[in-house]
């Protein structure tokens, strides 16, 4: 199964795993930044989330290549909206919008797919590419 590592981070604890993670030698890296999820509904507060999250996961799980996926969460909507929100101003990620689809190789970000097309399957698929 290419998609064969899938971990999880939130803020506070996002610099422990995001370490382990890149030591981690399976294939495309990839990070994933989303809002938070309500845990009645399993739904994001984030429309453009829950629609691009489906279409992320079906474009990996078909790829040829092994792939690695940080999931990251925002937080909730007011967390996120703070103009000083951690990943917003990490020099690193410079987020603008969730979800945000980074290909991270050789400890920078390679490609990257913004709120406005991570849900393009063709996009993904270049971003896979390395295009």
């Amino acid at each position: 199964m290419p998609l064969n590592t899938v971990v999880e981070a939130k803020a506070s604890d996002f610099e422990l795993v995001f370490e382990k993670f890149k030591e981690d030698n399976s294939g495309i890296k990839l990070l994933l930044f989303l809002a938070d999820k309500d845990p009645s509904t399993d739904l994001s507060w984030c429309p453009d989330c829950n629609v691009a999250e489906p279409v992320i996961y079906k474009k990996l799980s078909a790829s040829a290549s092994d792939v690695a996926i940080l999931k990251a969460f925002v937080g909730d909507r007011p967390t996120w909206r703070n103009p000083s929100h951690p990943w917003r101003v990490d020099p690193r990620f410079k987020l603008r919008g969730v979800p945000t689809l980074i290909r991270w190789e050789n400890d920078t970000i390679t490609g990257r797919l913004e709120d406005d097309e991570a849900h393009i399957g063709s996009k993904i698929d270049a971003l896979l590419a390395g295009n």
